[in-house]
């Protein structure tokens, strides 16, 4: 960027009073890390990441935080810490006031934190002996100042899988508050997670928005016991999180490629998965080595985070319009959810990602034995005409039963995460325990994530993000939440709200349903 370019951006940055004073700041940060040079890479590297067929995700030219952190909590509430002046916390007020003032002091891409922990887990010890009830009152006050003092919707919480009065709590407050931060993710399990719990986050969901929901066991079979779910649907260790994301614009790729569909796997993907391999190695040596970023942090420090534990995340997105345009080139008219042949062309593709991802090494993955965790990308605001991730397109999508069968044979190879979006009809408020089943049965399928909106709610899913729509409606008057902002961009590209609702009181699907989940809606 010339001098003269970056200070007129400069410039209306400071003069958009459509943005917040700390908004202001962010954005000028980021001009200023634009100005520098980026990571050296090859110049075939350079023109793909040029032409957007690999994307850095925006992270800076010069990377000087990990993208993800997770941090240990529940060790520091054991052991205090020593650079926040902070004793081991001795009852739930202690413990509440000591993560937050833990929160304001871990770095991430976004310039707040993306985890805030398994809170139930975490807290498990300063409930003994509460009641739901005083557990809410506790919280209440923590739940707001939350929202107000971190106020970007990428900031997640996790529950589950087991039931416990924090589990509890932070869904009754979920709605009773109908907050945008924080995220929640509920983690089930097909044993320990009852169904009365997941009723509740259910009927939660259809108030707030929240909570998302993660089978658990796959998640565990992949990542072990310890992981945490963050930002958008990103799953990673806790302890460690992820350097950076880089991610391969599958729709792009096709469009750019001039052979035949056999040369397009052969040549065109191997050659793109390489270099957006390079792009990335690039990036996580200069975290490391250059930035020097894990030699100087207080989280390493205090044994709340271990380089060990971290890989770097590749990320694919634009699925569904790479597989039509290979559909066209063989001259067939389906497309990627409403047909057999085009549904079974996208596994070849993701199956093939996969191989080539996890024959490639790279420094200080160890994570992932030195591989990259691939990851379903959920989008961003500038993606425009392209498909968020292994998605169908907004507006294609099949009922939800047919949608659940054509995606959920993707979510084994994302063990980093994967998301896909359900837009239910209004309906579902008369029959929640259809939900229920749903989900359960989605996970029997194999899906590894699952979300929903309602259609009649305030809130809607953008990617994996929650915005309110009456947020949406003030844009121009400027907005509290940064990820509103994102979400406004996203909405205008994208329309995600045109997704296709589905119909939940339906008795002419109730044999497809009983056929899919072994049991009734």
């Amino acid at each position: 960027m010339e001098m003269h370019e970056l200070r007129s951006v400069g410039r209306s940055l400071i003069g958009d009073h459509t943005l917040t004073y700390h908004q202001r700041v962010a954005r000028l940060a980021n001009l200023t890390e634009e100005a520098l040079d980026a990571p050296a890479v090859s110049d075939a590297c350079a023109a793909a990441l040029n032409k957007r067929i690999i994307c850095d995700m925006f992270e800076g030219h010069a990377p000087y935080r990990a993208r993800y952190l997770l941090p240990d909590y529940q060790l520091a509430l054991e052991q205090g810490s020593q650079y926040l002046e902070l004793e081991a916390p001795t009852d739930l007020n202690e413990a509440l006031w000591f993560l937050m003032a833990m929160y304001t002091q871990v770095p991430s891409i976004t310039g707040y934190p993306v985890y805030l922990g398994d809170l139930d887990n975490v807290l498990a010890p300063f409930t003994v002996g509460m009641t739901v009830g005083d557990v809410v009152s506790a919280l209440r006050p923590f739940w707001r100042a939350l929202d107000r003092i971190l106020p970007d919707a990428f900031v997640h919480v996790n529950i589950g899988p087991d039931d416990s009065v924090m589990a509890r709590a932070v869904l009754q407050l979920e709605r009773e508050l109908k907050q945008v931060v924080p995220n929640v993710t509920l983690k089930v399990d097909r044993k320990r997670t009852p169904d009365d719990l997941l009723l509740d986050a259910v009927r939660t969901v259809f108030e707030s928005g929240h909570p998302h929901f993660v089978n658990h066991e796959m998640m565990v079979s992949d990542l072990g016991d310890r992981y945490g779910v963050v930002s958008c649907y990103n799953s990673l260790p806790i302890g460690g999180g992820a350097h950076t994301l880089v991610r391969l614009n599958l729709a792009e790729l096709v469009r750019s490629h001039t052979g035949d569909v056999q040369a397009f796997f052969d040549v065109a993907l191997v050659r793109y998965v390489e270099l957006a391999s390079e792009l990335i190695e690039a990036r996580v040596r200069y975290l490391v080595e250059d930035a020097h970023f894990y030699d100087h942090l207080w989280l390493i420090d205090e044994g709340l985070i271990s380089l060990d534990k971290f890989s770097a995340m590749f990320g694919v997105f634009g699925l569904a319009e790479a597989v039509d345009q290979l559909m066209l080139m063989q001259g067939l008219s389906g497309t990627y959810g409403n047909d057999r042949i085009a549904n079974e062309l996208s596994y070849r593709i993701t199956g093939e990602v996969a191989a080539l991802v996890a024959n490639r090494p790279l420094p200080y993955c160890d994570a992932n034995a030195g591989r990259a965790f691939l990851h379903s990308q959920s989008g961003i605001d500038s993606d425009i005409g392209v498909t968020a991730g292994t998605r169908i397109a907004v507006g294609s999508e099949p009922e939800v039963y047919e949608h659940i069968r054509a995606v959920a044979p993707h979510h084994y190879l994302f063990e980093s995460g994967v998301s896909d979006v359900f837009h239910l009809e209004s309906t579902a408020r008369a029959n929640p325990e259809s939900v229920v089943d749903i989900i359960r049965g989605a996970f029997r399928e194999g899906m590894r994530d699952f979300t929903f909106n309602l259609d009649s709610n305030d809130f809607i899913r953008i990617t994996g993000y929650l915005v309110r729509k009456s947020d949406l409606e003030h844009i121009a008057d400027g907005v509290r939440h940064s990820s509103t902002l994102l979400g406004a961009a996203t909405e205008a590209a994208s329309h995600v709200t045109w997704r296709r609702p589905k119909r939940m009181v339906s008795h002419e699907r109730a044999s497809a349903s009983a056929a899919l989940f072994g049991a009734p809606v």
